[in-house]
């Protein structure tokens, strides 16, 4: 994981920990961090986003948890066998997602009918016009 792919929004109401938990579950997930594959060190993260590395081995713990990722001393930190089972999503890591998305939203403007929207055209994008009265990109 040279170039890091994990982004942390200091303005997000989610705490940097968990942001960094999220992303790399969903990257080892989606096959983008694959088995075996070393991880930065704990500090050597923490000076890339420019975080304290209490914050960093918080999240390396919780991904450690949730058996996601392995430290071993002499090896390293590097992503684990995935279970070959489908996981079930996380329903406390789904509700801090909902909850950040829909303030960001409010913040640039949308009403619970645009919101609404936007999550049906993402996880069904194409399959339905917008309701009438309501445009799909906001001019403002």
């Amino acid at each position: 994981m040279s170039d890091p792919a994990v982004r942390v929004d200091t303005t997000s109401q989610v705490p940097p920990y968990e942001q960094i938990r999220a992303q790399m579950a969903a990257l080892i997930r989606t096959g983008r961090l694959v088995e075996g594959e070393r991880l930065p060190t704990v500090r050597q993260l923490a000076a890339d986003l420019g975080l304290a590395p209490g914050t960093v081995a918080r999240a390396y713990r919780e991904l450690e948890a949730a058996e996601l990722i392995l430290t071993r001393r002499g090896a390293g930190t590097r992503v684990a066998v995935l279970p070959s089972k489908p996981h079930a999503p996380d329903a406390n890591q789904l509700s801090t997602l909902a909850r950040d998305f829909t303030s960001a939203a409010r913040a640039l403007g949308a009403d619970t009918e645009d919101i609404l929207t936007a999550v049906r055209d993402a996880l069904d994008p194409g399959t339905r016009p917008p309701p009438f009265g309501h445009s799909r990109q906001r001019n403002g």
